[in-house]
């Protein structure tokens, strides 16, 4: 069934005549009435009668009340896959990973929302290495994280820095040292999170190559959730400064002063995708301008 017969049948209906309907669509009167005549044949039922007024049967009728959604279901359609290719619709899925997801990226996706608001955006906050595997796995069309382990089907292209520093207690004695070096870590109790955590692996990596022991007393996956720790005085914790600031009354933070770097952290992909349309060169610009922009330290002056 031709949805333009049933746009023709509509018509012949409004304007209760077949040359009307023919001048309206600018066709010739003979192909208005093939139309109707294949349509007829096609449901094998009869539509109109036929006379000096034109009729609906109850075919007629019923067809007449259904094709106004056929038609718009088809505008609808239509409309969609024409965003579609144009790039202004569809859905992109984004995997991040803490603190980012938390801290960064909801500003960054105010503006995409706004030029873009009928693309659906998916996002997945994941650890570092299940984000890996869904790029691998085309189960995200990108990820924001740190570098994987295994970079083998992915590429990943480095954005910025994320400042690392050591958040106390205001009772603990480390709070009041003027300066903090990793030795002072050392027997002290360390609050953890998993141990598939890259900023966990890079303190452990730390610790170890100045000749201390992790000693952990406390485990807790989410890294959000470190600081309520350290405010209740389970012990201190080596964290991201944007995933504890503002501060939480009672807790004090202070730079480590030989810890040599915080975590890269920029976009992960799937090598063997290529990425095109408006909606995501327009994100991947946004990701650039917004996270390799600096982001003033808690210790600038």
């Amino acid at each position: 069934m031709d949805l333009r017969t049933i746009k023709t049948f509509k018509t012949i209906v409004k304007y209760g005549s077949f040359q009307r309907a023919a001048e309206e669509l600018k066709y010739a009167q003979s192909t208005v009435t093939t139309q109707i005549k294949n349509l007829e044949s096609a449901l094998g039922v009869t539509l109109l009668e036929r006379g000096k007024n034109l009729q609906l049967t109850e075919a007629g009728k019923l067809l007449n009340e259904k094709g106004d959604l056929l038609l718009k279901g088809f505008e609808n359609l239509q409309s969609a896959m024409e965003d579609l290719v144009n790039g202004e619709s569809g859905i992109i899925r984004i995997g991040v990973m803490e603190p980012t997801a938390s801290f960064r990226f909801p500003q960054i996706l105010t503006p995409f929302k706004k030029k873009f608001p009928k693309i659906q955006l998916s996002i997945q906050i994941h650890s570092v290495k299940i984000l890996s595997e869904m790029v691998k796995k085309d189960e995200v069309d990108i990820a924001i994280c740190t570098a994987p382990e295994q970079a083998l089907g992915t590429i990943f292209e480095p954005l910025f820095t994320e400042e690392v520093a050591l958040l106390t207690p205001s009772t603990h004695y480390l709070s009041g040292k003027e300066t903090i070096c990793l030795q002072d870590l050392d027997n002290e109790q360390l609050l953890a999170t998993s141990s598939f955590c890259p900023f966990r692996k890079n303190l452990e990596k730390q610790l170890i190559e100045a000749g201390i022991n992790p000693n952990y007393g406390l485990e807790v996956s989410n890294m959000l959730a470190l600081k309520h720790f350290v405010q209740s005085d389970f012990g201190i914790a080596v964290v991201p400064v944007i995933a504890i600031t503002p501060l939480l009354e009672g807790t004090v933070i202070k730079p480590i002063t030989d810890f040599d770097k915080g975590l890269t952290v920029g976009i992960m992909r799937n090598e063997e995708r290529s990425y095109q349309g408006k909606a995501m060169e327009y994100l991947l610009e946004l990701l650039h301008q917004g996270l390799k922009k600096p982001v003033k330290s808690l210790f600038s002056n």
